[in-house]
């Protein structure tokens, strides 16, 4: 057995007042009582959360309608440019090519298509080199550059610049305007310099993007029939994939979808989906791609049983309610057709012709040309003959221009707006920071038509203008203070994914330029797990307002630690837009808020000391919404608010005259730091570095104690450490771990964003709460920052102390028989006698003592979910992949074929295929997908003081004692290592991957939560011109001429 003195001896170093200074014993209590001074002053007042998602909603509703005006603009501006333009087929105009701007030749020329563009840095655009007169064009790189088509199309909507520079002087707060060409080209504003990726490619084709296809066509569901009969071998295989692949590229989180395979029998690509349709998110699409690999070709083609089947999945599904109920559309992959099957749409798509036929003819043969552009027309669709995989991508996007034809006769400018996603435009502009990683944005886009009268029913669409909307922009709007240190507001869209919200991690790791592959369609019900039933995310979907409470468990400290609270929700719809907006308060401290006053003289004037700082994601005053207000510190902008110099500024009053009242109360601490610095006596070895303060309007206070350079943790309170700043949806952590102790005692923890760096340090902090009640807020917390090594020092002459007390103490850690642990209340060791345990979890180390530990209830394991977490999944060759996966080989293969082919081959297509495949593939190697993860917390039970346990190992007893240390989160485990307990496994918080059997595989794909439909569709018109139906398709002789030297050249690496 293990006999120790009473571990409250050992500790009495471990407070506060020991472990910094005697000054710094103090510190909780000289900051309560100068809250508490005022006291008669100041009135808690309970949040109203009603009110407070209620204005936030109309705030962000203002937000999004300017950005739509905006957007109108450009719409009017373009369609009027189009109508007073006639097109000229030998136009030859010099325009300012995105990629070429600024290069030169050899001969220190301007390049064509180049010419001197002035570049400038700007801050409110990433301090990108931005032109802010001008914008440019960038064209695919399977385009080319001088088509009569694009230099027409660039011509006329020369005219945007003007409104792009109108716009933004409107509007300050916008980043990037731009039009997206029905013909491939993208004008962008401000004008940018891009850059191709390592490969020389720029695959950026804004036809393909979420916003221009949305804007373009109206909700569909689709049904893709691939043809896998014998005839399909080898190169037409391989090209009938990439069309399906690129088809469902065109498809968006407001469309439904399925493949079919058909030879003399009919193959659902996904067996479990048979006889239905599922939405046309990026996981699904994603999971249909991996089965298009698994296709092989052989048999004979029996269409007419694939038509029929698709025909009736279609009715079948709109009869149910779900999907878009809008437009249907059949795709036909195939390389022939002997027949033109009028028995099949007689009978099920005649005389409404509501399901549009678009045959995808692979191959050069046009023996069945006729048969299928028959179809095409019949049935209000478009035909298309796909030669090799350079046609691809321009012959697909073909369909999306008949799909639209509708809209525009209707003459319907629909406002749209997108999921969250993260625009790879901005990619080739510039390399995102390596810390912040790439920023979420939403757009607003809308159509743009031809309203020339001669062209009416053809329904010609010119293309889409749009604008970017930066979340944090969004963010900007929450009124942190007033949802407490625990609460948080987010924002879904119709489809119930998330918008906003601080659970959401789009990137594989903080800090990290790499998206998840499924980052954009993150469910709410993926977050909010705890609501089973998705009560909250369906009356959010369905644009409801109202209000719902649950228990929660919120993980902290990158999901390392958990707290358990009862949040109420409020949620209402966002006016104009598809989106929902809800906020999350927690109850107790939670839900209330407290009013002091001062002076506006002496808050402004402790406001403007060097020692202070706000948070700075936090509106205090909008400073950008002018030009020239853009420079100011929001210290600086709150002065001229309240000396009433700018009385004109969009400023939150009511926060601002709380910050002030912070500011005084907490003004005295400056001169009780500064004496604490010229008093060495009180930190002779300089082991406690920063101390710090922050209050619930964002205030915070620091004091170093020693120079910058010196500290160990350098991103302490610095936007580097995300966690423990404030933030526009976060508290600080020390602050949110101190709210749920006892005010007055102490959280002590190594942060994990530095313990894996080695910046070894300890922060302790504290809460100041005014009234002792669970409904008085927290209106302050205090902390400092300490070196590892002196707080373990500190620990260890304790530790020896121990002996030398009475006598009665035999033995003391010094001891070789017994190991002792500082731990805290989630276990985590901070002190050890073997340093590389440090940081760890005790149950990792001690597996037998943390056992008995969670057995005796000291300690309880707390189940949680991850739904947004990534597994290793090792990626085998495979020949198919082989057959992408390198440019240089295939082109190597192909001059063993025709010459013509070589010139119809563009290479760039081909290699930019190749990269998205490549992105998908990964041979040979592990890579990171996504997957559902439980793993456990652990928490400590608060009422267990003291207690000992005995543990059986093979024969032998080994003892332990756990205390908890007085006014802090901390134990004390001594160890009796007497015994080997090694065959007892260690309690680890590893995640676990949640395996789900194929029946729960298949229920889940098929699962169709609740989504509200857009309320625009235009599925057909009865004016629509059904015989612009298509051709087969060529490559001009231009492009084929310059792809010439692109070939050698590859050919001689």
């Amino acid at each position: 057995m293990v006999c120790l003195c009473k571990s409250s001896y050992l500790f009495k170093d471990l407070q506060p007042s020991r472990l910094s200074a005697p000054h710094f014993s103090s510190l909780w209590a000289f900051i309560f009582q100068k809250y508490k001074e005022p006291e008669k002053s100041v009135r808690v007042e309970e949040i109203d959360g009603v009110k407070v998602v209620k204005n936030l909603a109309v705030k962000m509703e203002e937000m999004f309608r300017k950005k739509a005006e905006a957007t109108r603009r450009l719409v009017e501006a373009a369609e009027e440019a189009h109508h007073q333009h006639e097109e000229n087929p030998d136009l030859q105009y010099e325009y300012f090519n995105a990629v070429l701007i600024n290069e030169v030749d050899e001969e220190g020329n301007n390049v064509e298509l180049g010419g001197e563009f002035i570049l400038e840095p700007n801050d409110h655009f990433n301090n990108l080199s931005v032109n802010l007169s001008l914008s440019v064009v960038q064209v695919p790189t399977n385009m080319y550059n001088k088509d009569p088509d694009i230099v027409n199309g660039v011509y006329w909507s020369e005219a945007l610049n003007k409104v792009f520079v109108e716009n933004f002087e409107r509007d300050p707060t916008l980043i990037w305007q731009y039009f997206g060409s029905a013909k491939g080209f993208f004008r962008q504003y401000p004008g940018v310099k891009w850059h191709p990726d390592e490969h020389g490619v720029i695959g950026f084709d804004c036809r393909n993007r979420k916003w221009y296809i949305q804007a373009a066509t109206s909700p569909k569901d689709v049904v893709i029939l691939v043809d896998v009969s014998g005839s399909m071998k080898g190169l037409r295989l391989t090209i009938a994939r990439q069309t399906v692949s690129s088809i469902l590229d065109t498809l968006g989180d407001d469309d439904f979808f399925n493949i079919i395979a058909y030879n003399q029998e009919i193959h659902y690509v996904e067996p479990c989906l048979n006889g239905t349709l599922v939405r046309a998110d990026r996981t699904n699409k994603d999971h249909f791609r991996e089965h298009l690999d698994k296709l092989f070709a052989k048999g004979i083609g029996l269409l007419g049983e694939a038509l029929t089947e698709a025909f009736t999945i279609l009715s079948d599904f709109n009869q149910t309610g779900h999907g878009s109920l809008c437009s249907q559309a059949i795709m036909l992959v195939t390389d022939g057709a002997t027949k033109m099957y009028d028995d099949v749409f007689e009978k099920y798509n005649w005389p409404e012709r509501k399901v549009r036929i678009f045959p995808y003819l692979i191959g050069r043969e046009s023996a069945f040309a006729d048969n299928l552009k028959w179809m095409a027309c019949a049935n209000k669709g478009y035909f298309s003959q796909i030669s090799t995989l350079a046609d691809v991508q321009e012959n697909v996007m073909r369909y999306l221009h008949v799909m639209s034809r509708p809209k525009v006769i209707d003459h319907e400018h629909d406002t749209v707006w997108t999921e969250a996603y993260v625009d790879s435009a901005l990619t080739h502009a510039h390399k995102l920071n390596e810390k912040s990683g790439p920023s979420l944005t939403t757009t607003v886009a809308m159509p743009v038509f031809s309203t020339k009268n001669e062209t009416k029913n053809q329904g010609i669409l010119l293309g889409v203008v749009g604008t970017d909307i930066p979340l944090q922009e969004l963010m900007k709007l929450i009124p942190k203070h007033m949802l407490g240190i625990h609460g948080y507001a987010f924002a879904i869209t119709n489809n119930g994914y998330i918008l906003t919200h601080p659970d959401l991690r789009p990137l594989y790791q903080e800090g990290q330029k790499r998206r998840k592959a499924s980052y954009s369609s993150v469910d709410l019900s993926e977050v909010e797990w705890e609501d089973k039933d998705d009560i909250l995310r369906n009356a959010m979907v369905n644009r409801r307002t109202g209000t719902f409470s649950m228990e929660v468990k919120r993980t902290v400290d990158r999901g390392r630690r958990v707290l358990k609270m009862h949040n109420d929700y409020y949620y209402t719809d966002i006016k104009g837009t598809p989106f929902s907006v809800g906020v999350a308060l927690s109850r107790g401290h939670g839900k209330y808020f407290f009013r002091g006053n001062v002076s506006t003289d002496a808050g402004l004037r402790d406001l403007e000391q060097p020692d202070v700082a706000l948070a700075d994601e936090w509106t205090y005053c909008n400073t950008e919404e002018k030009h020239e207000h853009r420079h100011l510190s929001q210290i600086q902008a709150i002065k001229l608010f309240m000396t009433g110099r700018k009385s004109h500024f969009k400023c939150d009053r009511e926060l601002i005259q709380e910050v002030l009242f912070d500011a005084v109360v907490t003004a005295p601490l400056k001169n009780y730091w500064n004496s604490l610095a010229l008093n060495k006596s009180e930190n002779p070895d300089k082991g406690v570095e920063i101390a710090f303060l922050g209050t619930r309007t964002g205030l915070s206070r620091t004091k170093q104690f020693v120079p910058t350079d010196q500290l160990s943790n350098q991103d302490f309170l610095t936007a580097e450490d995300k966690e423990g700043v404030f933030n526009a949806d976060h508290f600080p952590l020390w602050y949110k771990r101190a709210a749920e102790q006892v005010p007055g005692t102490f959280v002590y923890s190594i942060p994990f964003s530095t313990a894996l760096e080695n910046k070894s340090v300890v922060l302790a902090s504290t809460a100041i709460q005014l009234l002792d009640d669970r409904k008085s807020p927290i209106v302050a917390a205090v902390g400092l920052q300490m070196k590892l090594e002196y707080f373990q020092r500190k620990f260890w002459t304790a530790c020896r102390q121990c002996t030398a007390l009475d006598g009665k103490c035999s033995i003391s850690c010094d001891t070789e028989d017994i190991n002792c642990y500082l731990i805290d209340n989630n276990g985590f060791i901070l002190v050890t006698e073997e340093q590389s345990q440090t940081g760890l979890f005790f149950g990792e180390v001690e597996g037998a003592v943390m056992n008995k530990l969670l057995q005796m209830g000291c300690f309880k394991r707390i189940t949680l979910y991850d739904y947004q977490a990534l597994c290793r999944e090792y990626a085998g060759s495979s020949d198919s992949a082989r057959t992408l996966s390198d440019p240089f080989s295939m082109v190597k293969w192909l001059l063993t074929e025709l010459v013509i082919f070589l010139l119809e081959f563009n290479l760039y297509s081909w290699w930019n295929v190749d990269l998205s495949v490549r992105a998908q593939r990964s041979r040979g190697k592990t890579m990171m997908v996504p997957c559902d993860t439980e793993y456990p917390a652990f928490v400590s039970e608060r009422t267990i003081k003291e207690t000992t346990g005995n543990i059986e190992c093979d024969g032998c007893i080994r003892s332990f004692v756990i205390q908890q240390i007085p006014s802090s989160n901390l134990f004390m485990v001594v160890v009796d290592n007497k015994c080997d307990c090694s065959r007892i496994p260690p309690v680890t918080m590893d995640p676990i991957e949640i395996i789900y059997n194929e029946s729960l595989k298949c229920d889940r794909l098929k699962l169709q939560k609740d989504r509200k439909k857009p309320e625009s569709c235009h599925p057909f018109h009865p004016e629509e011109n059904a015989m612009e139906c298509g051709s087969a398709s060529r490559l001009s002789s231009h492009l084929a001429v310059n792809l010439l030297p692109l070939v050698a050249a590859t050919i001689s690496r």
